[in-house]
């Protein structure tokens, strides 16, 4: 699918029914200041930021201001991580601790990698009162017993610009989250997993790739939920979509690309009327924001013919390019047959690549699922695959198997 798409619906509410969408750029924004909390002090690293190995704590404080299942608590981190380029970097991120008697072998954790929220400082979830998330799969998580490290990502939260959906860059962020949280709070084990929807899903393939040439044996599997994995398939369809549930993600996408390759000309992809609300979208709210700006065009397109041209799009592409290098495993692939911010023909024809090569590769593709309700509807049985995973029970490939699911998910409405 192509670069636009990647990113994807969130979990705002239930942002993919049209009936939960804003009418105009007002409302959009009086939404997001509800669920928004003061960008602080907190956030600003030293500058300049002192060399340190990547995962190394820079401060660590309690908060009270999210909206958590009873008894659970709060520690925001700020940690150094790795550009896409091996920069140093600044990013935050949030650790929630379950409530009651802590395990003998600390809270088992869950590393987590949320979808698109925008672009903007003001858009990391450490900075809105239900994490962006909330009820869809994250806070649930917290109350089944797991301990979340949920990274922003760089340049969401910290200063800088955020290489957007560049699945290299946000698979640091996530590793490199897990030793920060480790020092910031002592009652977090050692065993880990990584779940990620959306952009995130993208993450976790490379959390995935990361672990493959890093090891950890601490790591146990991994979760990508309607997470692309080939940007460049289907462009013709979904330049032609003229559906702002689309179109917002071509801004976010030119924006990811020039974060990632700075010589990349944002106006080599978008249209004219796209480049004029680029920095609407970019910079003046976040997701909500971006899909009530990009409404205003209407049928007019928002990318250029021949917008994948440009060398810094086919780089970017290629880093983003799943199913063709090794990984860590199992990896648990999910994808929903109704999602409509991400073509399932995409994500089965990279599964069936990455079967053809040998990978781990565990894939359900539950029928009437949209992008924003797979999450929600399938947490109970993501938490079941990563206990099993925790307890070292078996676990199979679904390469060399017809159906859609596998015994995890039977029970649920998936598979069988």
């Amino acid at each position: 699918m192509l670069a636009a798409l990647a990113g994807c619906a969130i979990g705002l509410g239930s942002a993919a029914a049209e009936e939960g969408l804003p009418n105009s750029r007002a409302e959009a924004l009086r939404w997001e200041a509800n669920d928004a909390l003061p960008l602080t002090s907190f956030y600003e690293p030293p500058a300049p930021l002192p060399p340190a190995p990547p995962g190394t704590l820079i401060r660590a404080a309690p908060f009270e201001g999210y909206a958590l299942p009873p008894g659970a608590g709060a520690v925001r981190i700020l940690y150094h991580s790795r550009a896409l380029d091996g920069r140093d970097v600044a990013a935050s991120g949030v650790v929630l601790i379950p409530a009651g008697p802590v395990p003998a072998a600390g809270w088992p954790i869950i590393a987590w990698a949320h979808g698109t929220a925008g672009v903007a400082r003001r858009c990391a979830p450490s900075l809105m009162k239900d994490m962006l998330y909330g009820s869809e799969g994250l806070m649930p998580m917290v109350a089944a017993g797991f301990a979340i490290v949920a990274t922003d990502y760089a340049g969401l939260g910290t200063p800088g610009a955020h290489q957007y959906d560049n699945k290299i860059a946000q698979a640091n962020d996530v590793v490199y989250s897990l030793p920060a949280a480790r020092a910031a709070v002592p009652v977090l084990g050692r065993p880990w997993a990584a779940i990620g929807h959306s952009q995130g899903g993208i993450a976790v393939w490379g959390v995935a790739e990361w672990l493959a040439a890093h090891d950890d044996p601490d790591y146990v599997g991994g979760i990508s939920v309607a997470g692309d994995m080939d940007f460049e398939a289907f462009e013709g369809h979904d330049a032609e979509t003229f559906d702002a549930i689309t179109d917002l993600y071509w801004p976010l996408t030119a924006f990811g690309i020039k974060a990632s390759y700075p010589s990349f000309d944002v106006g080599s992809l978008l249209t004219a009327p796209a480049r004029a609300r680029y920095p609407a979208v970019t910079s003046g709210g976040c997701w909500y924001h971006a899909y009530a700006v990009m409404k205003e065009l209407g049928a007019r397109r928002a990318v250029k013919r021949g917008w994948n041209r440009a060398p810094q799009v086919h780089r970017y592409n290629a880093d983003n390019r799943s199913a063709q290098r090794p990984i860590r495993g199992p990896l648990l692939v999910l994808a929903g047959e109704d999602d409509r911010s991400v073509a399932i023909a995409n994500i089965a024809a990279s599964v069936a690549e990455a079967c053809a090569l040998g990978l781990p590769i565990e894939y359900v593709h539950p029928a009437g699922l949209d992008h924003d309700p797979l999450m929600e509807k399938t947490t109970p049985a993501q938490l079941r695959w990563v206990r099993d995973r925790l307890e070292g029970k078996p676990w199979s490939t679904t390469c060399d198997l017809p159906t859609r699911g596998t015994p995890s998910f039977r029970g649920d409405g998936m598979g069988g």
